[in-house]
């Protein structure tokens, strides 16, 4: 390097773990505006930041490739949480369900349906149209989506490029689809409704979307079959068909074997959402389903217990949870008297996460809440369905929590399909901790302390390959060239603090990062950049 070279940062003296998987080197990394411009011995070149590295790792930054930030993503204190573990981009419309394509009673019933998931669209002044609730913000109300409905892809899109700290990516998501073409109707799609849905999809990928997402045990996305999810892969042209499957634990073989037949159908790659459950049971379907040729890839993280809506966990399938109100009348009915105690063991696994106007319930097992209100857990459960309108969440234990259960997911995480994924949940006064830890605990206990990866392999899993899955060709190395998304790593402190009990505390051990180039995170604290891009594969 020529003396007097100067860039706008230079991150001295660590070793980089570039994402080839290749051991860690000594190098210096230099960025101009939002590119890496060098890496190597850089002694002699100056640059306007300098971020001293000395005993800490240089890395690509993380890809989440399952994150529910679609509203939260505005929120600092989600953007800190993120970028406390390293994660400076995340994967957004997931399970089918989020905020666009769609005209306004879609949007209002993709953020009531999943409000406890995403967090709720809210309207306000602060632009033409409305804004996105932070799930911890109690002042003005955060910046979002510019129009009321109908709201495109590029739109959404639009508002989430630079007002953020991180970057985000898009899933067409097939529930939303679904409903704009069909409302919350159980029929098969007709010619002239697949014909709408594909329009939306194509339309969706022309303006940036990163691929489609279904969830197939959320409504309306449970009624489609495989012909109707092949179908709408075929536009998608390499970039992947990422599904919440219709069935997993005992079921996963069913839930596979779907996946299968949509990608022979249709030839997309797959990813399979948070592939949880018993390893003896899952590695063998996805052994099956990659000797058959598919191209798939599946994320897990690194936590035994889910989170989702109440109301997916508890209702038989005869209520159509789609339709608010006639749900609620069949939950105040007398008609589900006999299916509670169906839900007695159940009751103890539940942990209410989210649950506005019953807000003391929050942190509570439902049985807890039960003895507390006086009254039995499923009285507590119809008061907590009916009272928040169906948009309660819960913190739900697996039956195999335990050791076995643990072995399961290290057996998961070091498949060479597997790519990390927090399944962030942000919504509620009590969410799971995997939003706020899941990353850190992949590096502080599956690298450091367990050995389930070298940190080479790591960076592949968290950076380099979801990169790659989700067409973001310019991300995921640390390379002359590529976006300067940066993160620093101490491989000593690293470690998620979340708990079940605490699960907002904020991670250690990754106190600087870039994005674009530009310092978001500095001694662990925001610098107020807000340089994170909606990225386009």
């Amino acid at each position: 390097m020529n003396p007097g070279v100067s860039f706008d940062v230079i991150i001295r003296g660590g070793r980089v773990l570039d994402g080839t998987g290749a051991p860690p080197f000594r190098a210096d990394v230099a960025v101009s505006g939002d590119r890496v411009a060098a890496v190597g011995r850089l002694e002699s070149a100056e640059a306007a930041t300098v971020i001293d590295a000395a005993g800490r790792f240089v890395a690509p930054g993380f890809v989440d490739c399952h994150a529910h930030g679609d509203a939260a993503v505005f929120d600092p204190a989600v953007q800190r949480a993120a970028l406390r573990q390293g994660v400076t981009t995340f994967v957004l419309g997931q399970d089918g369900l989020s905020f666009a394509p769609g005209s306004a009673a879609t949007v209002a019933y993709a953020s009531r349906y999943f409000a406890a998931v995403n967090g709720p669209l809210r309207r306000g002044p602060l632009r033409e149209g409305p804004l996105l609730e932070g799930p911890s913000c109690e002042g003005p109300l955060l910046e979002g989506p510019s129009r009321e409905g109908p709201l495109t892809v590029a739109e959404l899109l639009g508002s989430y490029d630079r007002a953020a700290a991180v970057n985000t990516a898009y899933l067409l998501p097939h529930g939303t689809i679904r409903y704009d073409v069909m409302g919350p109707s159980s029929a098969p799609a007709s010619a002239d409704d697949l014909a709408a849905m594909l329009r939306h999809v194509e339309r969706g990928l022309a303006e940036g979307a990163a691929g489609l997402s279904t969830g197939l045990e959320y409504l309306p996305g449970r009624y489609a079959d495989a012909e109707e999810l092949a179908a709408l892969c075929r536009p998608l042209g390499g970039l992947p068909y990422v599904t919440h499957m219709r069935a997993y634990g005992a079921g996963a073989a069913v839930g596979m074997a779907e996946v299968v037949d949509i990608a022979s159908r249709s030839g997309a790659a797959v990813h399979v959402s948070h592939l949880h459950g018993p390893a003896d049971v899952l590695l063998p379907l996805v052994g099956d389903a990659l000797a058959r040729d598919v191209d798939l890839s599946f994320d897990t993280y690194p936590y035994l217990r889910g989170n989702t809506i109440l109301a997916m966990v508890v209702l038989p399938r005869s209520v159509p949870a789609a339709e608010t109100g006639r749900a609620l009348e069949l939950i105040a009915a007398a008609d589900l008297d006999e299916w509670w105690p169906a839900l007695d063991a159940t009751w103890p696994r539940l942990t209410v996460s989210h649950a506005p106007g019953m807000e003391w319930t929050e942190g509570l097992t439902v049985a807890v809440a039960a003895e507390r209100a006086g009254v039995s857990p499923a009285e507590l459960c119809r008061r907590l369905l009916i009272e928040t309108r169906l948009e309660a969440g819960v913190v739900s234990a697996r039956p195999d929590e335990g050791p076995e259960g643990e072995q399961s997911v290290r057996r998961m995480l070091r498949h060479p399909s597997h790519t990390g994924g927090s399944d962030g949940i942000y919504v509620g006064g009590h969410p799971h901790p995997r939003g706020f830890g899941a990353f850190a605990r992949f590096l502080g206990r599956h690298v450091r302390e367990l050995g389930d990866w070298t940190w080479e392999q790591a960076v592949v899993h968290l950076a380099a390959h979801p990169a790659r899955r989700f067409g973001l060709s310019d991300r995921g190395l640390v390379r002359a060239g590529f976006a300067a998304d940066l993160v620093v790593i101490d491989p000593r402190t690293v470690a998620d603090r979340a708990t079940y009990a605490e699960p907002r505390e904020l991670a250690t051990g990754i106190a600087d990062v870039l994005v674009s180039g530009v310092p978001v995170l500095a001694g662990g604290e925001l610098t107020s950049a807000l340089t994170g891009r909606a990225l386009r594969p």
